[in-house]
């Protein structure tokens, strides 16, 4: 499926009307269908101004294509060729799920996009995460770091107190932080998405679809730096204690195929990406490819059942780049 110019770039205000035309679904947690026309030639305005085209350089999907793989009932999924701007494989691409922590691509993006890379953050009390399990660092208030090497730190080891100690840094709270986060989704056309935190915690009315993780994912691919970190194996770097004195650390990308856990599929290099994982969620992935030739793919899958499994079907879809 092409993407077309048929589409419109929407602005925050237009983007909400969108989310109203389907209806509940914005809450309801179900199945999300487009409430336009791919082959549509209409166009609106707002404030008697002609809005640009919203997908003129995306891939778009609104029912499920190819049918070739075999994944588990509740996995869902989307291959999209960046350069070709097509959609190459979908399943249950706009159906509301938890993100867990793939939500860290949007914290990312508002951070880039707001603050600079050499911003000293400092925690507060704000970043203690109290959830069992948890991912973290053990920040204490007083630490401090750049925004640069938090920025490693979330997106390779997904350190859910480092999501916390960006948001409160840049927003000025937490809250206001992930106002930002939902402006920016709406933005960029992903409508049936809502953020409750920065860090992807289960929470109550936060979720996303795979096709809005394909145009946030393809959004913070535009900024270098984002681009940069998900392809490291691994991170070293000295932050301050409240102490004053420094403490090293080493992170190492959660990323299986970047860790040699799991072996790439013949002909498909993956360049980097994001995990995610909670008991709510699943098992998620999200992550940038390329073929022997360097064309470049996202690829999606969300609520697979184990570690295992996510493995095995991430690289069946991304085998579907070679057929």
């Amino acid at each position: 499926m092409r993407c077309t110019n048929k589409f419109l770039r929407r602005v925050i205000c237009v983007t909400s009307c969108i989310s109203l035309m389907c209806g509940t679904c914005a809450c309801s947690g179900s199945s999300y269908s487009l409430p336009y026309s791919i082959n549509s030639t209409d166009y609106s305005e707002s404030g008697g101004e002609m809005l640009d085209t919203f997908a003129s350089d995306l891939c778009v999907v609104n029912t499920d294509i190819g049918d070739s793989l075999t994944v588990s009932e509740k996995t869902c999924l989307g291959l999209f060729d960046i350069g070709k701007k097509e959609t190459m494989y979908a399943i249950n691409a706009h159906t509301q799920l938890d993100p867990a922590s793939l939500t860290k691509v949007m914290t990312a993006i508002v951070a880039l996009k707001n603050a600079s890379l050499d911003q000293v953050l400092v925690a507060d009390s704000d970043v203690y995460v109290n959830e069992a399990g948890a991912q973290m660092i053990n920040l204490s208030a007083g630490d401090s770091m750049t925004l640069e090497q938090a920025l490693h730190i979330l997106l390779l080891y997904s350190a859910n107190d480092v999501a916390l100690l960006i948001a409160k840094n840049i927003g000025g709270s937490v809250d206001e932080f992930v106002n930002m986060m939902n402006e920016e989704a709406l933005s960029i056309g992903a409508t049936n998405t809502h953020f409750m935190n920065p860090n992807g915690l289960t929470a109550e009315n936060h979720y996303t679809t795979v096709y809005d993780m394909y145009l946030m994912f393809n959004e913070a691919l535009k900024y270098d730096k984002f681009s940069q970190i998900i392809r490291m194996s691994t991170y070293t770097t000295q932050y301050h204690l409240a102490s004053g004195d420094m403490k090293e650390l080493t992170v190492n990308n959660t990323n299986g195929y970047l860790r040699g856990s799991y072996e790439m599929p013949a002909g498909i290099t993956v360049l980097g990406g994001k995990t995610g994982t909670t008991a709510a969620a699943g098992h998620c992935l999200i992550q940038l490819a390329a073929d022997t030739s360097g064309n470049e793919y996202i690829a999606v899958i969300m609520r697979s059942e184990d570690t295992e499994t996510l493995y095995t079907e991430m690289s069946s879809l991304l085998s579907e780049i070679t057929k």
